[in-house]
């Protein structure tokens, strides 16, 4: 279980990097004009619709095949993205040419990344206790934030340490080769995974689904509705509340970039201390309202707290951190709560219908969205705003939502593991 949360370091690692680095790989792909922000900005909201995708196609051999076979070849492609992508061009050498090859391997490892995320989080789902289940699936999202908090970390270092020559001319592409050996890394060590209990189960009692997409459509339309509203949620507290902040800071001339990438770092800390203690609550009190009361929050603080980051000073640190912990709350409760829509047969497909259909949507394409609002309308709350009106339209989602922790659910609401509890992980 602790090699499959590693591999969740790498992927977050290398996913956030482009967002935490979006302003120096604006100028080293796209040229110094006015657009280049935009434009890459842009590109990662290209490159993110490659999610679901992904996340179908992987889905489908994980449900098939099994977790494990779906888990090493998407940290195989993840791994060639990532190599390729510190090999690339540059604007000065070959022009516009630059930006295409960096958002076609943007969408590359999204592409593997769509089909990574739902199979670590069906792995550890079926590996848990039930009574631990939301603390070890909250894992998940403890390691993606320790990837993010090392991915800021290196573009906080590597632009403080190397003038903006050196920076634009070769500096940029040492966070991408340490990402590539990290992955290369993760990839080895995981050769030593065994399948989960739940897919040996079904494949024993002869349940594995023939075709896991059109069973999960069929039988679980509502579950992919709810799926899809609870990672809305997620993903705007993410990466609106949370990844866009620098790149906010930095448009608003409220910090410079140095600066705001190093409230990036504390974001990042703040959300590995909060996930387990929410991770242990949705246990303890049920995923139902942990998640309503996330909702309220996102509705009441974001607005607010966008405002007084646009305020600068000290309070615009404190207000980063309400929002890393409101956003590391809702992707800690949400990973289990998503997985948990469905029953074995078919989970990763269902997840990929519904949560990472959502993520592509409410997490590639805000954070440009945002700052297409911002820079438009000078309205420094407008961020905010976003999250909270997702927050008012899922919250009705999660009232009338049924609960699916073990403790407070029945099993057949949540689909048959007779023996994963008992055995965990062989």
């Amino acid at each position: 279980m602790v090699v499959a949360g590693l591999s969740t370091v790498v992927e977050w690692y290398d996913f956030t990097l482009y967002l935490y680095f979006s302003t120096v790989l604006g100028r080293v792909f796209f040229g110094t004009g006015p657009q280049s922000m935009t434009v890459t900005l842009g590109g990662f909201a290209i490159a993110y619709l490659m999610r679901p995708i992904g996340a179908l196609v992987f889905g489908h051999f994980g449900d098939r095949l099994g977790r494990r076979v779906t888990m090493l070849s998407s940290m195989a492609l993840m791994t060639v993205a990532m190599f390729a992508t510190a090999m690339l061009p540059t604007y000065a050498q070959i022009g516009p040419l630059a930006g295409v090859l960096l958002i076609a391997l943007r969408c590359l490892m999204s592409f593997s990344v769509g089909g990574e995320y739902t199979g670590v989080v069906a792995y550890l789902l079926e590996g848990a206790k039930d009574s631990r289940r939301g603390l070890i699936t909250s894992c998940a999202s403890a390691a993606s934030e320790i990837g993010a908090l090392m991915a800021a970390g290196a573009a906080a270092l590597t632009v403080w340490a190397l003038p903006e020559e050196a920076l634009v001319s070769w500096g940029w592409r040492l966070p991408f080769l340490f990402g590539a050996a990290l992955a290369a890394l993760v990839l080895i060590t995981r050769a030593i995974l065994e399948e989960t209990p739940e897919f040996l189960r079904q494949r024993d009692a002869g349940t594995v689904p023939i075709s896991p997409i059109r069973q999960t459509l069929m039988r679980h339309r509502s579950a992919i509705a709810r799926g899809f509203a609870i990672s809305a949620l997620g993903s705007i507290t993410y990466y609106v509340g949370i990844t866009y902040v620098p790149v906010f800071l930095d448009a608003t001339g409220t910090m410079p970039e140095t600066r705001a990438l190093s409230i990036s770092v504390f974001a990042a800390l703040t959300v590995i201390l909060v996930t387990p203690l929410i991770g242990l609550a949705s246990d303890r009190f049920g995923r139902r309202p942990i998640l309503l009361a996330l909702a309220l929050g996102g509705m009441v603080l974001p607005t607010s707290m966008f405002a007084v980051m646009a305020g600068g000073g000290a309070a615009t640190w404190a207000a980063a951190i309400v929002m890393a912990a409101l956003g590391g709350a809702v992707s800690a409760v949400g990973a289990v709560a998503t997985a948990e829509q469905f029953p074995g047969e078919g989970r990763l497909s269902g997840l990929a219908l519904g949560a990472t259909t959502a993520t592509a949507i409410f997490g590639g394409l805000t954070p440009l969205v945002a700052h297409l609002l911002v820079k438009n309308t000078g309205w420094a709350a407008a961020p905010g705003a976003m999250i909270a009106f997702v927050a008012l339209c899922v919250i009705i989602v999660f009232w009338r939502m049924p609960e699916t922790a073990p403790a407070y659910a029945s099993r057949g609401a949540i689909g048959p593991r007779p023996t994963a509890s008992k055995q965990g992980l062989k």
